[in-house]
Protein backbone atom coordinates (compact mmCIF):
# COMPACT_ATOMS: atom_id res chain seq x y z
CA UNK A 1 0.00 0.00 0.00
CA UNK A 2 1.40 3.31 -0.52
CA UNK A 3 1.80 5.87 2.26
CA UNK A 4 0.13 9.17 2.29
CA UNK A 5 3.43 10.61 2.11
CA UNK A 6 4.46 8.87 -0.74
CA UNK A 7 1.06 9.70 -2.47
CA UNK A 8 1.17 13.84 -1.82
CA UNK A 9 4.44 13.32 -3.23
CA UNK A 10 3.18 11.82 -6.25
CA UNK A 11 0.04 14.19 -6.77
CA UNK A 12 1.95 16.97 -6.39
CA UNK A 13 4.35 16.48 -9.11
CA UNK A 14 1.56 15.81 -10.85
CA UNK A 15 -0.48 18.90 -10.83
CA UNK A 16 2.23 20.62 -12.46
CA UNK A 17 1.88 18.44 -15.99
CA UNK A 18 4.09 15.05 -15.39
CA UNK A 19 6.09 15.87 -18.33
CA UNK A 20 6.87 19.61 -17.35
CA UNK A 21 8.91 21.31 -15.17
CA UNK A 22 7.45 25.05 -14.61
CA UNK A 23 9.30 26.66 -12.19
CA UNK A 24 11.99 25.79 -9.55
CA UNK A 25 12.17 22.30 -7.95
CA UNK A 26 9.92 21.74 -10.36
CA UNK A 27 6.21 22.83 -8.58
CA UNK A 28 5.29 25.39 -5.77
CA UNK A 29 5.82 22.82 -3.01
CA UNK A 30 9.73 22.63 -3.94
CA UNK A 31 10.02 19.01 -3.71
CA UNK A 32 12.24 18.66 -6.54
CA UNK A 33 10.42 15.45 -7.84
CA UNK A 34 8.91 14.39 -10.99
CA UNK A 35 6.52 11.29 -11.81
CA UNK A 36 8.16 11.99 -15.31
CA UNK A 37 10.29 9.25 -16.97
CA UNK A 38 13.30 9.79 -17.92
CA UNK A 39 15.34 6.94 -19.90
CA UNK A 40 17.44 4.67 -17.51
CA UNK A 41 20.42 5.53 -20.46
CA UNK A 42 21.57 8.94 -20.96
CA UNK A 43 23.51 10.54 -23.82
CA UNK A 44 24.28 14.47 -24.62
CA UNK A 45 21.31 15.83 -27.36
CA UNK A 46 22.56 19.33 -27.73
CA UNK A 47 23.88 21.91 -26.62
CA UNK A 48 23.35 25.74 -26.65
CA UNK A 49 25.77 28.54 -25.72
CA UNK A 50 24.21 31.64 -23.15
CA UNK A 51 27.55 33.15 -24.10
CA UNK A 52 28.17 33.92 -20.18
CA UNK A 53 27.32 31.89 -16.87
CA UNK A 54 24.33 30.50 -15.64
CA UNK A 55 23.17 30.00 -12.41
CA UNK A 56 19.50 29.82 -13.37
CA UNK A 57 17.76 26.50 -12.66
CA UNK A 58 15.78 26.16 -16.58
CA UNK A 59 12.24 25.70 -16.59
CA UNK A 60 10.78 22.85 -19.48
CA UNK A 61 6.96 23.55 -20.17
CA UNK A 62 5.81 21.62 -23.47
CA UNK A 63 8.68 21.94 -25.85
CA UNK A 64 10.14 24.65 -24.88
CA UNK A 65 13.48 25.28 -22.01
CA UNK A 66 13.02 28.91 -20.30
CA UNK A 67 16.60 29.78 -18.58
CA UNK A 68 18.56 33.12 -17.61
CA UNK A 69 21.84 33.62 -18.11
CA UNK A 70 24.27 36.75 -16.93
CA UNK A 71 24.24 37.73 -20.08
CA UNK A 72 21.49 39.36 -19.42
CA UNK A 73 19.33 37.36 -21.71
CA UNK A 74 16.31 35.42 -20.93
CA UNK A 75 16.38 32.13 -23.16
CA UNK A 76 13.87 29.98 -25.00
CA UNK A 77 15.10 27.45 -26.58
CA UNK A 78 13.76 24.46 -28.55
CA UNK A 79 13.59 21.39 -26.38
CA UNK A 80 14.02 19.03 -28.94
CA UNK A 81 17.11 20.85 -30.68
CA UNK A 82 18.19 23.63 -28.77
CA UNK A 83 17.57 25.86 -31.10
CA UNK A 84 17.38 29.77 -29.94
CA UNK A 85 13.56 30.41 -30.23
CA UNK A 86 13.62 33.93 -28.63
CA UNK A 87 15.64 35.70 -25.91
CA UNK A 88 14.30 38.68 -23.69
CA UNK A 89 16.89 41.44 -23.07
CA UNK A 90 16.62 42.41 -19.28
CA UNK A 91 18.01 45.60 -17.73
CA UNK A 92 20.89 43.70 -15.77
CA UNK A 93 22.28 40.37 -15.19
CA UNK A 94 20.23 37.14 -14.53
CA UNK A 95 21.83 35.14 -11.21
CA UNK A 96 20.03 32.70 -9.83
CA UNK A 97 16.63 33.42 -10.04
CA UNK A 98 14.91 30.62 -12.07
CA UNK A 99 12.01 31.16 -14.75
CA UNK A 100 8.76 30.21 -13.33
CA UNK A 101 5.87 29.24 -16.22
CA UNK A 102 2.43 30.04 -16.15
CA UNK A 103 -0.56 30.08 -18.46
CA UNK A 104 1.47 31.35 -21.15
CA UNK A 105 3.67 33.94 -18.97
CA UNK A 106 6.96 33.41 -18.16
CA UNK A 107 8.60 35.26 -14.86
CA UNK A 108 11.82 35.56 -13.94
CA UNK A 109 13.94 38.33 -11.92
CA UNK A 110 17.64 39.88 -12.69
CA UNK A 111 20.54 41.16 -10.52
CA UNK A 112 19.25 44.93 -10.26
CA UNK A 113 16.15 43.89 -8.50
CA UNK A 114 13.31 43.88 -11.49
CA UNK A 115 10.96 41.11 -11.95
CA UNK A 116 9.78 40.41 -15.84
CA UNK A 117 6.53 39.21 -17.36
CA UNK A 118 7.36 37.98 -20.42
CA UNK A 119 4.67 36.48 -23.11
CA UNK A 120 6.14 32.73 -23.51
CA UNK A 121 4.62 32.73 -27.19
CA UNK A 122 6.67 35.93 -28.43
CA UNK A 123 9.42 36.85 -25.97
CA UNK A 124 7.74 40.25 -25.34
CA UNK A 125 7.34 41.82 -22.42
CA UNK A 126 4.16 41.75 -21.02
CA UNK A 127 5.11 44.13 -17.40
CA UNK A 128 8.01 44.56 -15.05
CA UNK A 129 8.25 45.19 -11.41
CA UNK A 130 10.87 47.10 -9.52
CA UNK A 131 12.45 45.95 -5.72
CA UNK A 132 14.79 47.89 -4.47
CA UNK A 133 17.63 45.80 -4.52
CA UNK A 134 18.77 42.60 -6.09
CA UNK A 135 16.56 39.32 -7.08
CA UNK A 136 17.84 35.89 -6.44
CA UNK A 137 15.32 34.04 -5.15
CA UNK A 138 12.92 32.70 -7.89
CA UNK A 139 9.06 33.49 -8.60
CA UNK A 140 6.24 31.02 -7.38
CA UNK A 141 2.61 31.44 -8.64
CA UNK A 142 0.01 31.07 -6.70
CA UNK A 143 -3.51 31.65 -8.30
CA UNK A 144 -3.49 35.37 -9.20
CA UNK A 145 -0.21 35.87 -7.15
CA UNK A 146 3.69 35.77 -8.15
CA UNK A 147 5.64 35.97 -4.88
CA UNK A 148 9.30 36.86 -4.92
CA UNK A 149 12.13 37.76 -2.70
CA UNK A 150 14.65 40.91 -2.42
CA UNK A 151 17.40 41.67 -0.94
CA UNK A 152 15.65 44.83 0.03
CA UNK A 153 14.22 42.18 2.57
CA UNK A 154 10.76 41.88 1.32
CA UNK A 155 8.75 38.91 0.31
CA UNK A 156 6.22 40.70 -2.52
CA UNK A 157 3.21 39.31 -3.79
CA UNK A 158 2.18 40.85 -7.00
CA UNK A 159 -0.64 40.40 -9.78
CA UNK A 160 0.24 38.33 -12.27
CA UNK A 161 -1.37 39.71 -14.69
CA UNK A 162 -0.34 43.79 -14.60
CA UNK A 163 2.34 43.67 -11.97
CA UNK A 164 0.32 45.45 -9.53
CA UNK A 165 1.81 45.33 -5.91
CA UNK A 166 -0.72 43.16 -3.57
CA UNK A 167 1.09 43.47 -0.59
CA UNK A 168 4.56 42.92 0.98
CA UNK A 169 5.95 41.67 4.17
CA UNK A 170 9.54 43.09 5.50
CA UNK A 171 11.66 40.77 7.32
CA UNK A 172 15.09 41.34 9.08
CA UNK A 173 17.56 40.60 6.31
CA UNK A 174 17.90 39.25 2.35
CA UNK A 175 15.07 36.91 1.03
CA UNK A 176 17.39 34.81 -0.80
CA UNK A 177 15.65 31.86 -0.83
CA UNK A 178 12.51 30.82 -2.82
CA UNK A 179 8.87 30.55 -0.58
CA UNK A 180 6.84 26.91 -1.02
CA UNK A 181 3.67 27.36 -1.13
CA UNK A 182 1.01 24.56 0.66
CA UNK A 183 -2.33 24.98 1.90
CA UNK A 184 -2.50 28.86 0.90
CA UNK A 185 0.53 29.61 3.04
CA UNK A 186 4.32 31.15 1.48
CA UNK A 187 6.78 29.07 3.52
CA UNK A 188 10.43 30.52 3.35
CA UNK A 189 13.44 30.16 5.59
CA UNK A 190 15.66 33.70 5.55
CA UNK A 191 18.83 35.23 6.24
CA UNK A 192 17.31 36.84 9.31
CA UNK A 193 17.65 33.36 10.89
CA UNK A 194 13.79 32.80 10.59
CA UNK A 195 11.14 30.37 9.26
CA UNK A 196 8.09 32.39 7.95
CA UNK A 197 4.67 31.35 7.29
CA UNK A 198 3.10 34.29 4.71
CA UNK A 199 -1.24 33.75 4.19
CA UNK A 200 -1.30 34.34 0.73
CA UNK A 201 -4.20 35.79 1.24
CA UNK A 202 -3.26 38.99 2.93
CA UNK A 203 0.02 38.66 3.20
CA UNK A 204 -0.51 38.10 7.21
CA UNK A 205 2.57 36.28 8.88
CA UNK A 206 1.09 33.06 10.55
CA UNK A 207 4.54 31.55 11.27
CA UNK A 208 7.64 32.86 12.88
CA UNK A 209 10.37 31.03 14.35
CA UNK A 210 14.28 30.49 14.57
CA UNK A 211 14.96 28.88 11.63
CA UNK A 212 18.43 27.90 13.48
CA UNK A 213 21.07 29.70 11.33
CA UNK A 214 21.45 32.16 8.03
CA UNK A 215 19.73 30.14 5.37
CA UNK A 216 20.22 30.53 1.79
CA UNK A 217 18.33 27.12 0.72
CA UNK A 218 14.97 26.75 -0.12
CA UNK A 219 13.01 24.60 1.92
CA UNK A 220 10.33 21.53 0.72
CA UNK A 221 7.51 20.84 2.21
CA UNK A 222 6.33 17.51 2.99
CA UNK A 223 2.30 17.89 4.01
CA UNK A 224 2.91 19.92 7.28
CA UNK A 225 6.60 19.59 7.71
CA UNK A 226 9.63 21.46 6.02
CA UNK A 227 13.10 20.51 5.39
CA UNK A 228 16.44 22.59 4.60
CA UNK A 229 19.83 23.29 5.45
CA UNK A 230 21.85 26.28 6.38
CA UNK A 231 24.99 28.34 6.81
CA UNK A 232 25.23 26.66 10.47
CA UNK A 233 26.36 23.39 8.54
CA UNK A 234 22.96 21.82 9.80
CA UNK A 235 19.78 20.41 8.42
CA UNK A 236 16.65 20.76 9.95
CA UNK A 237 13.35 18.94 9.88
CA UNK A 238 10.82 21.23 11.67
CA UNK A 239 6.88 21.19 12.32
CA UNK A 240 4.77 24.16 11.35
CA UNK A 241 2.18 23.36 13.09
CA UNK A 242 3.69 23.09 16.03
CA UNK A 243 6.66 25.16 14.97
CA UNK A 244 9.55 23.01 16.54
CA UNK A 245 12.55 21.51 15.41
CA UNK A 246 12.30 17.54 14.64
CA UNK A 247 15.46 16.57 14.25
CA UNK A 248 18.57 18.19 13.39
CA UNK A 249 21.91 16.30 11.05
CA UNK A 250 24.72 17.90 11.53
CA UNK A 251 27.79 15.94 9.68
CA UNK A 252 30.51 18.22 9.82
CA UNK A 253 31.80 21.88 9.26
CA UNK A 254 30.68 22.67 5.89
CA UNK A 255 27.31 25.14 5.42
CA UNK A 256 24.11 23.57 3.00
CA UNK A 257 23.31 25.86 -0.33
CA UNK A 258 21.33 23.55 -1.86
CA UNK A 259 17.85 22.67 -1.76
CA UNK A 260 16.55 19.16 -0.75
CA UNK A 261 14.56 17.08 -2.97
CA UNK A 262 11.97 15.00 -1.62
CA UNK A 263 12.09 10.79 -2.96
CA UNK A 264 9.45 9.06 -0.70
CA UNK A 265 11.40 8.41 3.01
CA UNK A 266 14.56 10.29 2.25
CA UNK A 267 15.55 13.82 1.19
CA UNK A 268 18.58 14.28 -1.56
CA UNK A 269 20.71 17.67 -0.80
CA UNK A 270 24.37 18.71 -1.96
CA UNK A 271 27.24 20.18 1.05
CA UNK A 272 30.13 22.17 0.27
CA UNK A 273 31.82 19.48 2.46
CA UNK A 274 31.62 17.81 -1.68
CA UNK A 275 29.39 15.53 -0.76
CA UNK A 276 25.78 14.78 -1.72
CA UNK A 277 23.71 13.33 1.10
CA UNK A 278 20.70 11.41 1.60
CA UNK A 279 19.16 11.28 5.29
CA UNK A 280 16.23 9.43 6.55
CA UNK A 281 12.90 11.88 7.19
CA UNK A 282 12.05 10.02 9.79
CA UNK A 283 15.27 9.96 11.95
CA UNK A 284 17.60 12.48 10.37
CA UNK A 285 20.03 10.08 10.17
CA UNK A 286 22.29 9.33 6.96
CA UNK A 287 21.25 6.96 4.43
CA UNK A 288 23.95 7.53 2.24
CA UNK A 289 26.93 10.17 1.12
CA UNK A 290 28.03 10.59 -2.40
CA UNK A 291 31.29 12.28 -3.07
CA UNK A 292 32.12 14.47 -5.57
CA UNK A 293 35.31 16.56 -6.10
CA UNK A 294 34.06 20.00 -5.10
CA UNK A 295 31.31 21.66 -3.72
CA UNK A 296 27.79 20.48 -4.70
CA UNK A 297 25.80 24.35 -4.35
CA UNK A 298 23.30 22.46 -7.28
CA UNK A 299 20.15 21.04 -6.29
CA UNK A 300 19.08 17.65 -6.94
CA UNK A 301 16.26 16.26 -9.00
CA UNK A 302 14.75 12.98 -8.78
CA UNK A 303 12.98 11.15 -11.19
CA UNK A 304 12.52 7.26 -11.47
CA UNK A 305 14.54 6.50 -8.92
CA UNK A 306 17.39 8.43 -9.72
CA UNK A 307 18.75 11.32 -8.33
CA UNK A 308 20.59 14.38 -11.04
CA UNK A 309 22.76 16.49 -9.65
CA UNK A 310 25.44 18.98 -10.32
CA UNK A 311 28.94 19.80 -8.94
CA UNK A 312 31.55 22.39 -9.27
CA UNK A 313 33.94 19.52 -10.20
CA UNK A 314 32.46 20.50 -13.01
CA UNK A 315 30.65 16.89 -13.94
CA UNK A 316 26.72 16.36 -13.92
CA UNK A 317 25.86 13.11 -11.76
CA UNK A 318 23.27 10.40 -12.20
CA UNK A 319 22.92 8.43 -8.93
CA UNK A 320 20.69 5.69 -7.71
CA UNK A 321 18.29 6.76 -5.51
CA UNK A 322 18.12 4.10 -3.11
CA UNK A 323 21.73 3.49 -2.42
CA UNK A 324 23.78 6.29 -3.32
CA UNK A 325 25.75 4.35 -6.52
CA UNK A 326 26.79 6.38 -9.22
CA UNK A 327 24.71 5.20 -12.35
CA UNK A 328 26.23 7.82 -14.94
CA UNK A 329 28.34 10.94 -15.37
CA UNK A 330 28.84 13.51 -17.85
CA UNK A 331 31.93 16.04 -16.95
CA UNK A 332 31.47 19.62 -18.82
CA UNK A 333 34.55 21.29 -17.49
CA UNK A 334 32.65 24.39 -16.12
CA UNK A 335 31.51 23.99 -12.86
CA UNK A 336 27.67 23.43 -12.26
CA UNK A 337 25.78 25.30 -9.73
CA UNK A 338 22.17 25.91 -11.71
CA UNK A 339 20.15 22.52 -10.70
CA UNK A 340 18.53 20.30 -13.23
CA UNK A 341 15.37 20.68 -14.81
CA UNK A 342 13.24 17.40 -16.05
CA UNK A 343 11.09 17.46 -18.30
CA UNK A 344 9.81 16.03 -21.86
CA UNK A 345 11.65 12.67 -21.07
CA UNK A 346 15.11 15.00 -21.10
CA UNK A 347 17.41 16.72 -18.07
CA UNK A 348 18.65 20.36 -18.66
CA UNK A 349 21.02 22.00 -16.45
CA UNK A 350 23.71 24.79 -17.06
CA UNK A 351 26.81 25.64 -16.12
CA UNK A 352 29.12 29.05 -15.16
CA UNK A 353 31.00 28.76 -18.68
CA UNK A 354 27.45 29.82 -20.18
CA UNK A 355 26.31 26.37 -21.60
CA UNK A 356 22.91 24.86 -21.55
CA UNK A 357 23.14 20.93 -21.08
CA UNK A 358 20.23 18.64 -22.62
CA UNK A 359 20.36 14.87 -21.77
CA UNK A 360 18.00 12.55 -22.93
CA UNK A 361 17.91 9.49 -25.68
Amino acid sequence: MISLRVAVLLLTAAAGGAQDWPQFRGNPRLTGATTGSVPAALKLLWTYDAGEAIESSAAIVGDTVYVGSHSKDLLAIELKNGKLKWKYRASDAIGESSPAVFEGIVYIGDLGGTLYAVNTASGKLLWKFQAQAEIKSSPVVSRDCVLIGSYDANLYCLSRRDGKLLWKVATGNYVHSTPAIGDGVAYFSGCDETVHGIRLADGQEVVSFPSGGYTGASMVLDQKRAYYGTFDNEVYAIDLVKNSVLWRYAPGGFPFYSSAALGGDRIVLGGRDKLVHAIDIGSGKALWTFRTRARVDSSPAIAGGRVYIGSSDGRFYVLDLASGKKLWEYEGGAALVASPAVGGGRVVIGDYAGHVFCFGQ
